[in-house]
């Protein structure tokens, strides 16, 4: 942990961009960059501080057990709420309709919003039921004015396809993983055909990139940290909204600040060929689908 600390920081300390730019999808403006909440717990505080810092897209989850947390940062960091893009999900356990539409009003009220700007399905349903049943739900929610965007989470290209034809509303965001070790062209192609923005957790590999001696090597050529190399690689794919986390104002206000430097050709294709066979980190036995 020391290692990945010093590689973030091998860097002066950066400024926080503000505004963060936007990628379009269906009337959705979604800030480039959003602030990730898994694993953050009570967040209050680091939620406020990233806010303060620019970021103006947050992502959290009934799953993450941090909806409480973002409610509490947002009222904390004085940002109007109209200009904060939030987005949570529902989780796989409430996918029939009745429980989705209850647990969309817990969602709201630990959050203390009316609305999120974007409502994912969290993962598909291990239970067989019907994703007939989930869209229709999804779609609802859309309609009663709780989000202004949907979209799914986890989902394979084929679930995906099947989930917007399915839905009476249209889709917004894929959200899944996507790092320098996973390929996720295939992913990317259709989210660009199907006019989803892609939005990458685990954009750092949950720490991983710290340790790469080719992201270190373009880092130290760049006067850039390996994180802003990492992100940078993401961001200039295009259609890509990654959502770093972090509990450190610092690596917070760096991860923002990728957007003053462009990568090579040569630089883009060295990352891109760190990809490799068992590069997924997110990948639960019994839960994931056939990945594309």
């Amino acid at each position: 942990m020391e290692k990945a600390a010093a590689a973030r920081t091998q860097t002066s300390p950066v400024t926080a961009v503000n505004p963060v730019p936007t990628l379009p999808a269906r009337g959705a403006e979604i800030p480039v960059i959003g602030f990730g909440t898994s694993q953050l717990g009570e967040c209050g505080e680091i939620v406020a501080a990233a806010l303060k810092l620019g970021y103006r897209h947050v992502d959290t989850a009934w799953k993450y057990g941090t909806e409480k947390g973002v409610g509490e940062g947002m009222r904390a960091s004085g940002v109007p709420r109209k200009d904060i893009f939030l987005c949570t999900k529902v989780s796989h356990e409430y996918l029939r309709a009745a429980d989705f539409a209850r647990s969309v009003d817990e969602s709201l009220k630990r959050l203390q919003t009316h609305y999120v700007d974007l409502l994912l399905v969290h993962w598909p349903s291990t239970e067989g039921i019907p994703l007939s049943e989930t869209m229709s739900a999804l779609a609802r929610a859309k309609r009663e004015g709780k989000t202004r965007h949907i979209g799914v989470a986890n989902f394979n290209i084929a679930l995906t396809e099947e989930a917007m034809r399915l839905c009476p509303e249209p889709f917004s965001v894929l959200q899944a993983e996507y790092h320098p070790y996973l390929d996720q062209s295939k992913v990317l192609a259709f989210c660009r055909r199907a006019g989803l923005v892609f939005m990458a957790y685990c954009p750092l590999g949950r720490g991983r990139v710290f340790k790469d001696s080719v992201l270190a090597e373009i880092a130290r050529n760049r006067g850039k940290t390996i994180a802003q190399v990492a992100l940078r690689w993401l961001v200039q794919q295009g259609n890509i909204a990654p959502i770093p986390r972090s509990s450190n104002p610092a690596h917070m206000a760096e991860s923002l600040a990728v957007f003053d430097f462009e990568l090579s050709e040569a630089e883009m294709g060295r990352i891109f060929a760190l990809k490799r066979s068992d590069g997924r980190i997110a990948n639960p036995a019994g839960r994931a689908p056939a990945w594309d």
